[in-house]
């Protein structure tokens, strides 16, 4: 929660005398009350947050560790106005390391050090000084004990010296005797990198991850391990997200899906080692029904360790039984009108030909061992036995489980952040700009309606877990890759067409009429509107990679909607973008490229993204210019109430 406390306690109305009981616990007399009330309007008169905005990481953990660690570029400007006569080159440097990459520099210095104990010490101490004197300045305009509760728990009480140091009162014993014991017994360089951490999480006061955490990248478990313990993080989700959480809960065409992309891409450690999935259940299903397949167009996209001959194999295999699935999944949903994704029903077996929207096209790859001609949808018994045993494998894989309930109980499908309406993908309509409507638990919901109807449907299955209905489940795969979806945009995923079929034509997904219409200034005006933001707003998507090298640009161009895709993935192109919302404006980093960890420490490399000011405010921003500030006058409002509850005795100080 972004606030101090329950802020939707505030909003029952009819219930303030409850509403005051409880809070009397944490404010049981006039004083306390009041000191609240004071810091929290001089709050609303601070410079508003410094909010960042990623999206579309794939799986990169290391990118996106540069990018937060440095915070978009944004902590090195600090740093050099802070040490720029007093650090050398080559000082200032290994501080950015140590700030960026702290885990390989104190890596390197252990070695350096390791036998001079009193030069351990005099570096621990040059370090966590330097790294005070920036925590210093990034806390001016917060609370304190908002600062106390972000520091981690073991270093608290040294940390609390180190900021007040050398101005708080204790004598330089006292810090130093506190370091040398530490440095003595190895727990320096921790303390150093726990305050690495400090200033990451203080950096700024929101990451906004708008959607797609994994898939063609290497590890979506890393990717969500480091994002795990960072306090302030919201998570958007995307249809890559959606469809692993979907997996997670059993629903098979995804974990055909997940086990697809991950085999497609090579990228099996994810499976294997990050989630402890079993494959050899599909490694046996294709050594049997493929043993002689070439299976020459399902060749992976890279190379590795494994008989890349049983990849593909394997690839095929799963990718089969996906495609069967999906025809179950269509038959099912009649209403979702994607019959023609029932693509197996539509092959003429005798002449190897399929029947798509555009006509009939011969295919490229007729060795189909596991369909049956009169019942394609049909799974084998062997296949039936591989996809029963990926089911358990998924369904109780306890890290994929934590993972995905994590992104199941932070995430939400749209938000809003000050001025920025924020959803991973789109809203479908139709030529004219007309929401297209969608039925969602009986219910025919049009535009950011949406959004909270598939909320519930996200959070109402997660909570029921593997009790979830099979309807609930079959959500997450429309929200993939249903025509509809606000997570998708397209008429269809020709992922078949681009397996069986040679002829490119039938490989084209069309884009829904958003992705022109979010070039229209009063389309996206009514949208921002409709979420709550009266004037000013501008819309963030990610979903849809830029293509700078085509001089394409992020910014649209009614100059109120962005997107953020910047192709963070190494296959699309390793680059990313950062939108900074911040008191004077919107910010756009773009990230041309990102460093390996190692190389970066030992060749002291900093790749500084360009930032261009996408909308400039006539005045700063603050808090109270913001939502964050709408819910503070809330506070304010409930705990006045409270302080006269006290004065005229209806609620007495010291008692609940």
């Amino acid at each position: 929660m972004r606030l101090g406390y329950p802020v939707i306690l505030w909003f029952y109305s009819g219930m303030s005398e409850w509403v005051h009981r409880v809070l009397a616990d944490r404010f049981p007399t006039i004083e306390s009350a009041v000191s609240e009330i004071a810091a929290l309007k001089a709050q609303l008169e601070l410079p508003k947050g410094v909010i960042h905005v990623i999206s579309d990481i794939h799986g990169e953990a290391k990118k996106l560790r540069h990018v937060i660690n440095n915070a978009s570029g944004r902590l090195r400007p600090l740093v050099e106005e802070l040490f720029e006569d007093s650090l050398s080159d080559e000082e200032f440097r290994e501080f950015l390391n140590v700030l960026y990459y702290p885990a390989e520099i104190l890596q390197i210095k252990s070695e350096a050090l390791d036998d001079d104990e009193e030069a351990r010490y005099q570096w621990v101490l040059a370090t966590l000084t330097r790294q005070f004197d920036l925590i210093r300045v990034m806390i001016r305009n917060r609370r304190r004990k908002t600062v106390k509760l972000m520091a981690p728990k073991q270093n608290r009480e040294l940390f609390e010296v180190l900021l007040n140091y050398p101005a708080g009162g204790h004598a330089e014993v006292f810090l130093e005797v506190q370091l040398r014991e530490m440095v003595k017994r190895r727990l320096g360089f921790p303390a150093i990198r726990n305050a690495s951490r400090f200033i990451r999480n203080l950096t700024v006061e929101e990451l906004v991850v708008a959607g797609d955490l994994g898939d063609r990248g290497p590890r979506l478990d890393r990717v969500v391990d480091y994002l795990l313990p960072i306090p302030n993080v919201s998570l958007i989700w995307g249809n890559h997200d959606v469809s692993w959480m979907g997996a997670c809960l059993g629903q098979e065409a995804l974990i055909a899906l997940v086990l697809r992309i991950s085999l497609r891409y090579r990228r099996l450690y994810q499976l294997e080692e990050g989630y402890g999935l079993l494959t050899k259940a599909l490694e046996q299903l294709a050594n049997t029904a493929y043993a002689d397949d070439p299976a020459e167009h399902f060749i992976s996209k890279r190379t590795g360790e494994r008989d890349p001959l049983l990849i593909a194999r394997m690839h095929k295999a799963v990718a089969v039984l996906q495609f069967k699935l999906e025809g179950q999944l269509v038959e099912r949903h009649p209403e979702w009108e994607m019959d023609d994704r029932n693509l197996l029903k539509k092959i003429d077996f005798e002449n190897g030909t399929v029947e798509l929207k555009d006509g009939v096209f011969p295919m490229r790859d007729t060795h189909l061992p596991t369909i049956d001609p009169q019942d394609p949808n049909k799974l084998s018994e062997e296949e039936q036995q591989c996809i029963d045993r990926l089911k358990e494998s998924f369904m109780t894989s306890p890290r994929l489980w934590h993972h995905m309930q994590w992104m199941a109980e932070r995430g939400q499908m749209a938000t809003v952040r000050d001025k920025a309406v924020i959803f991973h993908a789109c809203l479908a309509v139709d030529d004219e700009g007309e929401y297209l409507p969608l039925t969602i638990d009986n219910k025919e919901r049009r535009g950011p309606e949406q959004f909270e109807a598939l909320n519930r449907v996200i959070k109402r299955a997660f909570r029921a877990g593997t009790r979830a209905t099979e309807e609930d489940k079959d959500w997450f795969y429309y929200l993939w890759a249903g025509p509809k979806s606000p997570l998708f945009g397209k008429d269809r995923m020709a992922t078949f067409e681009t397996y069986f079929v040679a002829d490119k034509s039938t490989h084209k997904e069309i884009k829904n009429p958003w992705f022109k219409w979010i070039h229209d200034f009063n389309f996206c005006d009514r949208i921002c509107r409709q979420m709550g933001v009266e004037e000013g707003g501008i819309v963030v998507n990610g979903h849809v990679p830029v293509k700078v090298e085509a001089g394409e640009s992020p910014l649209k161009d009614g100059g109120n909607a962005v997107t953020i895709d910047g192709a963070f993935s190494e296959a699309y192109g390793d680059r990313g973008f950062t939108l900074i919302l911040g008191p004077e404006g919107e910010v756009l980093a773009e990230h041309h490229a990102f460093p390996d960890p190692i190389a970066a420490v030992r060749e002291g490399e900093d790749l500084i993204p360009t930032r261009t000011m996408l909308r400039e405010y006539e005045r700063p921003r603050l808090v109270g210019d913001t939502e964050v500030g709408q819910g503070i006058r809330e506070q304010i409002r409930v705990l006045e109430e409270m302080v006269e509850a006290y004065e005229f005795g209806d609620l007495r100080e010291g008692q609940r």
